[in-house]
């Protein structure tokens, strides 16, 4: 189904059972928004794992990779420093026309974090958002005075108005793996997970929470409103 002009319909979901190579889902990427600049594809929001590397943004400083041979390290093209990507988390591929959407990338970033809010929500987890650092960051007083963690990194890119990259949210991710970086270059504030924080949940639930957000964050309309996999 193409999307067309002045459409706001249900974009397409993707789910990928086992990790994507990191050069395999750049590609897809690529591919996908140039279809959608053409109207030649709808809109697409992919949920995918990778295997453990390292990513670097636009504004990556050397000094945040503390252990540049522990894994491999990419050059992500999207905004932001240096961020991990690995088997128990959650990375969402936000492939979506802003030409349909107001054209306002602060807007999406937004509209991002207030995604997850929302999800974490269903966990009872209350997170918050900050103007000067983007992410969703959970408060930790048990382990500090005014300790705050980051459960979930946020990097995208646009291109003529189509967005790519996205999220990605610290389910159950090995955090030892963080510390080859200074994450997102924020050295005075750590990171956990859902898992950390004595959740039992799983990939698939925080699908579920993700999911059941999704059509009310970013305005899908209501008769192609998304379908929740069984």
């Amino acid at each position: 189904m193409v999307q067309k002009p002045g459409s706001t319909k249900k974009p397409e979901f993707l789910f990928s059972k086992e990790p994507v190579a990191y050069t395999d889902a750049l590609a897809f990427m690529e591919g996908r928004v140039d279809d959608i600049i053409a109207h030649r594809a709808c809109e697409c929001v992919w949920f995918l794992e990778h295997p453990p590397i390292y990513t670097a943004g636009k504004r990556a400083d050397e000094a945040n990779l503390l252990a540049p041979n522990r894994f491999p390290v990419f050059a992500a093209g999207r905004g932001g420093d240096y961020t991990y990507h690995g088997p128990g988390q959650r990375v969402v591929y936000l492939m979506l026309d802003l030409r349909q959407r107001g054209r306002d990338l602060r807007k999406l970033v937004r509209q991002v974090e207030c995604w997850v809010l929302a999800a974490l929500s269903e966990f009872n987890v209350q997170a918050s958002i900050h103007d000067d650092q983007i992410g969703v960051w959970v408060q930790r007083p048990q382990l500090g005075e005014q300790r705050e963690d980051k459960i979930a990194a946020i990097g995208l890119r646009v291109r003529r108005w189509v967005s790519f990259h996205g999220l990605a949210l610290n389910v159950e991710p090995d955090l030892d793996h963080f510390s080859g970086i200074v994450p997102c270059g924020i050295a005075d504030k750590g990171v956990t997970s859902l898992v950390d924080l004595g959740l039992p949940v799983g990939l698939e639930e925080a699908d579920h929470a993700l999911l059941k957000n999704f059509d009310t964050i970013f305005g899908t309309t209501s008769e192609t409103a998304t379908q929740i996999p069984e």
